[in-house]
């Protein structure tokens, strides 16, 4: 909101870089943007991940180079274990305890099992049905209304587009990159940034000082616009000084009787 609110132009042009986050947030950016300007394209000039796909997801037109990247939508939970937070996807975690039913009919693998199944909170494995229904439903419903607005076969593209990005069989890692070539063979409507040669040096050297300053300063999140307007999250960061050793004790000089008792011994 800070950084659009200067903004007058109808269609946006959004360079977008990002590993992710929660579907819940990438809502509310869609929601607004979508509310503040009629058409948006998406560039990705290395990375829209898991989150940050679904944004992408929700544009008119997606540009992308040879070397860009989307990636999986499917949910994310993070358990907690004896050996402290581990992250799984929503079907994994689905899968496995469809495993722990078959092989706990064997009682002697219960043993096995149980500290596993202990880590599954209440409600956890409903959650992981919901959420990749909700991630589903919100990427479909985008793509219909903006990227394929006046496709008759609109529809059936965006669930199954949704559907695919969102099919942890499909991907097996939460980290595996989507190429251009492959965002294409779904029905995406993708554009290869290396079209436009002035358009794919403007969008790469944004993206360039973009990563010089992460490189270089304490920011960690930058969203800034054409005007010069930006909010930018900085880390703060602890400097820990070495504390000095303590200075190696110097034995007390021994006492006048003390001195005379040594010279009667020597």
């Amino acid at each position: 909101m800070e950084t659009v609110a200067n903004v007058t132009e109808r269609n946006l042009d959004l360079i977008l870089h990002s590993p992710g986050g929660s579907a819940e947030a990438a809502e509310s950016i869609v929601e607004y943007l979508r509310q503040r300007f009629n058409h948006i394209r998406v560039f990705i000039p290395l990375a829209a991940m898991s989150a940050a796909t679904m944004v992408a997801l929700s544009g008119d037109e997606i540009v992308m180079g040879q070397h860009s990247q989307l990636g999986p939508i499917d949910p994310q939970f993070i358990i907690a274990t004896p050996e402290g937070p581990r992250s799984a996807p929503a079907k994994a975690i689905l899968n496995q305890f469809e495993l722990a039913k078959q092989q706990c009919k064997d009682t002697s693998n219960l043993a096995a099992w149980m500290p596993i199944l202990r880590s599954y909170a209440p409600g956890l494995l409903t959650q992981c049905e919901d959420s990749r229904k909700l991630a589903v439903t919100m990427v479909s419903s985008w793509l219909r209304k903006y990227m394929f607005a006046n496709d008759s076969e609109g529809p059936k593209k965006s669930e199954a587009i949704a559907n695919w990005f969102a099919n942890y069989e499909n991907f097996r890692s939460h980290l595996r990159r989507v190429g251009r070539d492959k965002v294409a063979e779904i029905g995406v409507n993708v554009t290869p940034l290396e079209k436009e040669d002035d358009l794919q040096d403007a969008v790469l050297s944004v993206h360039h000082a973009t990563i010089h300053t992460f490189s270089g300063t304490p920011a960690v999140k930058i969203i800034e616009n054409h005007h010069g307007r930006a909010w930018v999250l900085m880390t703060h960061q602890v400097m820990l000084q070495p504390v000095p050793a303590p200075p190696p004790e110097t034995p007390a000089a021994p006492s006048r009787a003390e001195r005379r008792r040594l010279a009667r011994g020597r």
